[in-house]
Parts: structure tokens; sequence; C-alpha cells
């Protein structure tokens, strides 16, 4: 029991590719007094992100892949650019994010570095956000990349100078929070 919250009652209405739930409770409000509220959250586990960038070369290592939920939101090809991330699963967030970045880019990255956490959409989704960074080198480079097939990934992977990428946050080609979190942050602590 929370002293804001109270009578707390989930009730699932989908359960199919990750869980949504309609919960109903009590809030107490900042004058004290108790309001019923609906709200719906979308559980899909937590996740983490990574910026991996090349100080020498002034590059980084981005993907683009292609995103439903923004393809019916107006996105007219689907396609979205973003840094590698993916779900925990059952894995801490550090090996969870080297094992993506693998899967994904096909670089094999062993220092990494957590910048911070963030929910992204607290309004409806619970997923906490671990944000990392992490320096590559083309040694770093074990396959291609491009995600594992059988999870249905179809990953281009780009590397692009970083002052590309803040123009292309500019321009709003890369309109993805945790990639612009990740870039800005580059830029403000001068990484490269």
């Amino acid at each position: 029991m929370n002293e804001r919250v109270r009578n707390v009652q989930p009730e699932v209405l989908s359960d199919n590719w990750y869980t949504l739930r309609k919960i109903h409770f009590e809030y107490r409000r900042a004058d004290g007094t108790w309001q019923a509220q609906s709200r719906e959250a979308y559980d899909r586990g937590n996740g983490a992100a990574i910026l991996l960038y090349n100080r020498t070369r002034g590059t980084v290592i981005l993907t683009r892949q292609f995103r439903m939920p923004t393809f019916v939101n107006g996105n007219p090809d689907g396609l979205l650019i973003e840094v590698p991330a993916g779900l925990l699963d059952r894995d801490n967030p550090e090996d969870c994010i080297r094992r993506e970045t693998e899967e994904e880019t096909g670089f094999r990255v062993h220092e990494v570095r957590k910048v911070f956490e963030t929910y992204m959409s607290p309004g409806s989704v619970t997923e906490l956000l671990y944000l990392f960074v992490a320096e590559y080198d083309r040694s770093m480079q074990v396959d291609d990349g491009g995600g594992i097939a059988h999870e249905q990934e179809d990953i281009e992977v780009l590397e692009l100078p970083f002052a590309q990428a803040m123009a292309m946050v500019a321009s709003g080609e890369i309109r993805d929070g945790k990639t612009i979190l990740l870039l800005q942050y580059a830029a403000l602590h001068q990484l490269l």
C-alpha cells in the first residue's frame, strides 16, 4: 500500500505480444480526497539502448528498421533511425546491450558506460530504459549485424558522421526519443 494509491485492481485486456492492463485504483489528490481512476498500462518489460561512437573518426553507429506503430501514426514508410536497443528479457542491462549491439550492428563491445535511466512514455508504457554509450572501432566488428531473422528483424546498419546525425535530428529525419537523447548526451559531454 502506498500513501497516495490504494485498492489497485488490474484487469488484463491483452496478453498477446506483451501485456496490456487496465488498472482501476484510488488516488489521493493533493487536497487529501480520494478519487477513483482507471488507466491502461502496456507492459513490455525494461530495455536498454546504446550510442556507439568513434572519437577518432567522428562517427556514430545507428540503425534503420521498420516500426509499425510509427507507420500507423503517419510515418510514410515506417522506417525509423535509432540507436541499437532491445528488451532486457532476463539479462541485466549491461549484458543485454552488449548482446543487442552485436545482433543489430555486428560490433562486439566490452566496455559500456551507463549514462542514465529514463521512462520514455510514462503515461502508458511501463518500460524503464537504460541508456549507454561505448566507443567502437573496426577491430570490434565480428559480422555484418542486421538483427536476428527468427525475431523478424531486418535492420540496416548506418555509420554516420556525428555532425550529420545531429543535423538529421534538427531536420526531423531522426525522430526516435532514445536516439535524440543519446546524441544530445554525446554533444553535451563532447564525446566526439
